[in-house]
């Protein structure tokens, strides 16, 4: 099966009347990349990161135990049938009790939002083998971005089935949880931007001290800094707000390219092309092609 079968109604101009016909609909990615790349993609391609190196974020997030995260996977699903990809699903990895967590990161008004978010989520239900049960999560800046239309989902919605998190309203506690508050750096105030980036940083050479995941944090903060302000390199934010000592980390020069690499999977599949990958991360085009082919 490779398209969905959807009846709406047609005029038979012979006859005049009403009568109903039938319209296929391939079920397509999301084309967030020539609408919103600077903003949308760029925000997607940070959570997805965001939630690789830190899964139990999800989970506080949610209110729900952090040590949760050791039971899931996290990455895309594919349904082959249909020939489309959902991004940001935890898949349990130990039984069929633990539900499948669909998450979608919705920085952008969007009237059809629910309509797409569920219907992806239905779709994929109908073609897996899994017997899982299901919950939703979804992260929007503010309620201001949560603008779309509910009427047909509001049961859903009102129930223990969806969860939606304002990163705007999340408890300010600093250093609770070095997860949410790298997510908080996402949305804080450019004034204030380069104090919360340093106190990350300075949380993260003291109190981790696995390299690995120190040098992960690094290069997020980093990342996230150059999308809160894209028309300025990322020497002129170093200087700016007394970063420059970041770079010069040998952890953090370990990390670099590794984590651009792994970007870039979860950005050929939002559906940007391999030069504009190799121009936003600063690589290149070969290199690109490499894990492309892969």
């Amino acid at each position: 099966m490779s398209a969905l079968q959807a009846i709406k109604k047609c005029k038979n101009k012979s006859l005049g009347v009403a009568q109903p016909c039938y319209t296929s609909y391939k079920i397509k990615p999301k084309q967030s990349l020539t609408q919103n790349f600077d903003s949308t993609v760029k925000t997607d391609t940070i959570f997805y990161r965001l939630f690789q190196s830190f899964p139990s974020l999800l989970f506080e997030l949610i209110d729900q135990p952090p040590d949760q995260a050791n039971a899931y996977q996290f990455g895309s699903v594919e349904v082959k049938q249909l020939a489309f990809r959902i991004d940001g699903v935890f898949l349990p990895v130990r039984d069929a009790v633990s539900p499948i967590y669909f998450v979608e990161v919705q920085f952008q008004p969007d009237k059809k939002f629910y309509s797409r978010f569920f219907t992806e989520i239905f779709l994929y239900l109908d073609k897996t083998d899994l017997t899982n049960n299901w919950r939703g999560v979804v992260v929007f800046p503010s309620r201001s971005v949560d603008t779309g239309a509910t009427e047909r989902y509001i049961e859903l919605l009102n129930s223990q089935r969806v969860r939606r998190v304002y990163l705007d309203e999340l408890s300010s506690t600093p250093q609770e949880s070095i997860g949410i508050e790298t997510v908080k750096l996402v949305i804080e105030p450019e004034k204030s931007a380069g104090a919360k980036a340093r106190e990350l940083i300075d949380f993260a050479r003291r109190e981790i001290a696995d390299q690995v995941e120190q040098r992960k944090l690094l290069e997020l903060v980093k990342t996230i800094m150059i999308y809160k302000f894209p028309n300025t390199t990322w020497e002129d934010i170093q200087a700016m707000f007394g970063l420059s000592d970041l770079k010069a980390t040998r952890v953090y020069q370990q990390g670099v390219e590794e984590g651009k690499l792994q970007a870039i999977p979860a950005m050929l599949r939002a559906g940007i092309t391999v030069e504009q990958i190799a121009e936003a991360l600063q690589l290149d085009v070969e290199k690109v092609r490499q894990v492309a082919d892969k």
